[in-house]
């Protein structure tokens, strides 16, 4: 008992010595009489009672649970006092005096099975990392309620339209409207893409599947497609530094990191985007290719930086989900790669990613 929070020190593997005010979560430890006899600091600042106020009261009195139907948690479980059978309680969501919510499991420590309990070890954990994750969650359900619900609602407007009344209108008519819906459907297929993205990003299950890659030529056709869509073909500057080494990744993926941040600096950037490709030490320190993408727009502001690559940030009101940096960042790192954003030099937003030359699995195999 040789610290202010009452604690035993406790003797890891390597012969040192681990204080309870050391450990992230919350500790409390009573003794076989019920009064506690370790309180640590992250039990002080979840429940917000000095450790020196804690130790010597009894259980209930130092830590008082509740239920969320409001009933006191130790009356119900009785620890000291239940089925000698039990070994503790599993993580459960609690509640302080005032209604702070509290993440809370016990153990129930015997010197002989179905012996008395002669220690009584309980975890804390503060909610916030699961309010947060709970709150993401709801997010990105109403986001993709949202977005679905546009194309969705116009899919069957047309349809419907179409079924009741084709005679009435004109090929051309029939064209557009027909046209209209493949677009819709193409929208609602790339919200089901970027949700599985993120599932796979998420879990850490994301496959790359690696093959020799040409970015710059890659590069290339990204632009062409912006073109044929009608953007200015002087609009954009390919800039290639050769000879670049030889990159193996996946060329789907990495047309989607080249597509979402080519859109990105069309959409919300201004001026002349320009895209260089050249050789790169990556932050290993091995060989790589790195890819820069500026644009000449108002850039993104200092305070912003942070969290261009979370979900759901945009760097505008004018739609879009806000995933797609989110994914890009998922890709590149999924490659073993990084990816930065900062001020382009004529004061546009300017994203450079970076990957290792890689190789493909069966060379790296054995």
């Amino acid at each position: 008992m040789g610290s202010a929070s009452g604690a035993a020190v406790a003797v890891d593997g390597a012969g040192g010595v681990l204080h309870p005010d050391d450990l992230p979560d919350g500790l409390v430890v009573a003794d076989a009489s019920g009064r506690v006899v370790c309180f640590n600091a992250a039990a002080a600042r979840i429940t917000a009672l000095p450790a020196d106020e804690a130790l010597g009261r009894p259980l209930e009195s130092a830590l008082p649970l509740e239920d969320l139907d409001g009933r006191r948690w130790w009356r119900l479980t009785e620890p000291y006092g239940g089925l000698s059978t039990r070994t503790g309680q599993p993580e459960c969501n609690l509640l302080l005096p005032g209604g702070r919510e509290v993440l809370v499991s016990a153990r129930y420590v015997r010197e002989r099975p179905g012996g008395p309990v002669v220690r009584l070890v309980v975890q804390l954990r503060g909610t916030e990392a699961r309010r947060r994750t709970e709150r993401s969650h709801a997010e990105l359900i109403a986001t993709v309620a949202h977005e679905l619900r546009s194309p969705l609602t116009s899919v069957k407007g047309f349809t419907a339209t179409l079924l009741a009344k084709w005679e009435r209108f004109t090929d051309d008519q029939k064209r557009l409207m027909l046209q209209t819906v493949d677009a819709d459907a193409d929208r609602v297929t790339r919200l089901i893409a970027e949700l599985l993205d993120i599932s796979r990003i998420d879990s850490g299950r994301l496959e790359v599947r690696r093959q020799p890659v040409d970015m710059a030529g890659a590069v290339r056709r990204h632009v062409a497609a912006q073109t044929a869509r009608g953007q200015r073909p002087d609009r954009f500057v390919i800039e290639v530094v050769e000879p670049l080494p030889p990159l193996w990744a996946d060329p789907d993926k990495i047309d989607q990191v080249l597509g979402n941040l080519l859109e990105n600096a069309v959409r919300h950037g201004g001026g002349t985007v320009t895209m260089e490709v050249a050789p790169a030490v990556t932050s290993a320190g091995t060989e790589g290719t790195a890819v820069t993408v500026s644009d000449e727009g108002p850039g993104i502001p200092e305070g912003a930086m942070t969290r261009v690559f979370t979900r759901f940030w945009r760097g505008s009101k004018r739609g879009g989900t806000g995933l797609g940096l989110y994914i890009v960042k998922g890709i590149v790192e999924a490659h073993g790669g990084t990816i930065t954003v900062g001020r382009a030099d004529r004061g546009g937003a300017r994203f450079r990613f970076t990957l290792p030359v890689g190789a493909p699995a069966f060379l790296t195999q054995g």
